[in-house]
């Protein structure tokens, strides 16, 4: 028999998919850079879509796991949520709490995801820059990243639940790994990133390995050329950008874990962040020399995860509850965006030789 549970991943999927189709065949079918004004207008479609399923959650998330009766809801508790009060009186008030918690893990999961992507964007600005793509190339760059992302994103989210079911410290792992990473992101937060396209180790070992084609085709990945296949720069583009999500996956995924144990939940949140990536993108294509305090607040968030993952054993004795962290998330982005605005970014001063 089906679950429940694969029966709304099934079906998450398939939305998911048919979207990204129709922005590729219909909405993005031609090449062209988003303006400012069309990347404000689809972040904020991508951010209320993320909304409308949040209010979804909150009317139906226990058809998720297939709750119908307290007995089910206890199980799911004690597996996803084992610090929350429920009331064992009620099944009705029991399952409104549920929902209200379950409501509050997505959205703090969704924001801390779409949060670290930005600094995801800044390192995929740097590629396409490095590697001279041209701007009305972007998009469909990107929509293949993406959708190589959702595919990595699934398998490291259920392999990383599966493994943290069977050996709980490996949380404590994630832990210190944040904490460290959150800590290092800091300390180098002043250093000037660079990217130096013939050097990275993927570019040689494809270069090696395949015939890569010596130009750009268009915005094509593949070309033939007297019955030969290449591969063109584009495509090692794409495989450096999909290279890149893979390392900040394993940043965001353990992040998340801290927000919620639920895998569905990570998933999903995990998803509409991603989706709406390639508009922040184009969005902070415009902006991102303005906030320039935001990696401080990443690096925060990171090691305020990294601690909720160390101590999660104490926080759910003491009820520590999931709209918390939404608070200190919401907090955190506000703080780094009106910093960055009363104290913008010294100019250099060029001095005359």
């Amino acid at each position: 028999m089906i679950s429940q549970e694969l029966v709304y991943l099934t079906l998450f999927c398939v939305v998911v998919l048919a979207i990204l189709v129709l922005d590729l065949t219909v909405i993005g079918r031609n090449s062209h850079v988003l303006s400012f004004k069309e990347a404000t207008i689809w972040t904020g479609v991508w951010v209320s879509l993320a909304l409308l399923f949040y209010v979804f959650i909150l009317v139906n998330g226990h058809n998720f796991h297939g709750i119908t009766n307290m007995n089910e809801l206890l199980a799911v508790k004690a597996k996803y949520a084992p610090q929350l009060q429920l009331d064992p009186s009620s099944f009705e008030h029991s399952l409104s709490i549920y929902h209200q918690n379950m409501g509050m893990e997505f959205l703090s999961g969704y924001l801390i995801e779409y949060t670290l992507s930005m600094d995801n964007v800044f390192v995929i600005m740097m590629i396409l820059s490095a590697f001279s793509v041209r701007d009305k190339y972007y998009k469909h760059v990107l929509f293949w990243g993406i959708l190589g992302a959702i595919v990595l994103r699934f398998l490291f989210i259920f392999t990383g639940a599966a493994l943290i079911a069977r050996f709980e410290w490996i949380l404590l792992v994630f832990g210190a790994f944040l904490v460290y990473t959150g800590v290092k992101m800091f300390i180098n937060r002043n250093e000037e990133e660079k990217i130096e396209p013939h050097e990275h180790w993927l570019v040689k070992f494809l270069s090696k390995h395949t015939k890569v084609y010596p130009r750009y085709y268009k915005d094509h990945f593949f070309v033939r050329r007297k019955k030969e296949l290449f591969i063109t720069p584009l495509f090692v583009v794409l495989m450096l950008i999909e290279f890149t999500d893979l390392i900040f996956a394993m940043d965001s995924i353990p992040a998340i874990f801290a927000i919620t144990r639920d895998p569905y939940l990570v998933f999903f949140s995990n998803i509409f962040a991603i989706i709406g990536l390639r508009s922040l993108f184009f969005l902070l294509l415009r902006v991102v020399d303005l906030f320039h305090y935001l990696k401080i607040g990443i690096s925060f968030l990171l090691v305020f995860v990294g601690f909720k993952l160390l101590f999660h054993t104490w926080l759910d004795e003491i009820g520590f509850k999931s709209v918390y962290s939404l608070y200190v998330i919401l907090l955190t982005l506000v703080l780094c965006i009106v910093i960055s605005i009363i104290f913008p970014p010294k100019e250099e001063k060029i001095e005359a030789v």
